[in-house]
C-alpha cells in the first residue's frame, strides 16, 4: 500500500466515523435552527440541519428544535413527511422548547376563536395545555430555577439551577417528569421517556448550565436511552 493509498484510507475512517457521530437538527422551518446548531457548534460537535429521511435516520442523535404554536409545527412536520420517521426513531432524541411539547400526545392551544386539540406526535403520553401563572405575566419568558432528576441528561446539573424559558404552555407533572419548575404553578421544565427526551426551556439560551446539558445529550448513544 502506498502512502497517497493510507492517507486516503485514513480520510475514509475519519468520515465514517464522523458520520457515525453526527447530530442531526431537523429542519422544521422553526426560526431558531441556527442558534441550536451554533450552540452545538461551539461544542465541537458535528452538527447537521436536515429534513432529509437518510440523513435522519443515520445520525446518532436527533435534535427536535420549535417555536411558535403546535398547529403550524406540525403542519410543517406532516409536509415534509417527518411525524411516522420521528416515531420511529431509535437513537437520542432532544425536544427544545415547542419540539418538546410535539413530542407528547396532544396540545391544547388557543386558536383565532376557540381552545384547539392538536395532535402531536405522542411519544411521549402525557398532554399540553396553557400554563396556570395564577396571574404572572405570559409568557412564562426569563430565568428560572429547576429541580432535576437522575436523568442522564442533568449529570452534572445541581437543583436550583436557572436555565431560560420562553412559553405560554406547559407540560403537567407526570410520571414522566425528569425536572420541574414554579411558575404560579408546578409544571414539567423536562419530560423523558426511552430515548425521547424534551426541555422545555431552551438550553442554547441557558449559559454553562444550557451548555452542560447540551454536553450531556452528546455523551447519549442508542445502547443508553433503549
Amino acid at each position: 500500500m502506498t502512502n497517497s493509498d493510507l492517507i486516503t484510507e485514513q480520510q475514509s475512517c475519519q468520515e465514517k466515523s464522523s458520520e457515525q457521530d453526527m447530530t442531526v437538527i431537523l429542519d422544521t422551518g422553526c426560526a431558531n435552527l441556527s442558534s441550536v446548531k451554533f450552540a452545538f457548534e461551539r461544542l465541537n460537535a458535528n452538527v447537521v440541519v436536515s429534513k432529509d429521511h437518510q440523513v435522519i435516520r443515520s445520525a446518532a442523535r436527533v435534535v427536535l428544535p420549535g417555536v411558535g404554536t403546535a398547529a403550524a409545527a406540525m403542519q410543517a412536520i406532516e409536509s415534509r413527511d417527518l411525524a411516522t420517521l420521528i416515531q420511529s426513531l431509535e437513537q437520542p432524541v432532544l425536544g427544545v422548547c415547542l419540539g418538546m411539547q410535539l413530542m407528547t400526545k396532544v396540545s391544547k392551544e388557543r386558536g383565532a376563536s376557540q381552545l384547539e386539540s392538536i395532535d402531536c406526535l405522542g411519544v411521549i403520553p402525557t398532554q399540553v395545555e396553557e400554563l396556570d401563572s395564577q396571574g404572572l405575566p405570559l409568557p412564562h419568558m426569563g430565568w428560572n430555577q429547576i429541580n432535576v432528576s437522575g436523568h442522564p441528561i442533568f449529570t452534572g446539573i445541581a437543583n436550583g439551577s436557572y436555565v431560560y424559558f420562553v412559553h405560554s404552555y406547559r407540560a403537567p407533572q407526570s410520571d414522566y417528569t425528569i425536572a420541574s419548575c414554579d411558575y404560579g404553578e408546578t409544571f414539567s421544565a423536562a419530560i423523558a421517556k426511552d430515548n425521547f427526551i424534551g426541555l422545555q426551556f431552551h438550553p442554547e439560551k441557558s449559559a454553562q448550565v444550557g451548555a452542560q446539558i447540551l454536553q450531556n445529550f452528546l455523551n447519549m448513544n442508542k445502547e443508553e436511552t433503549a
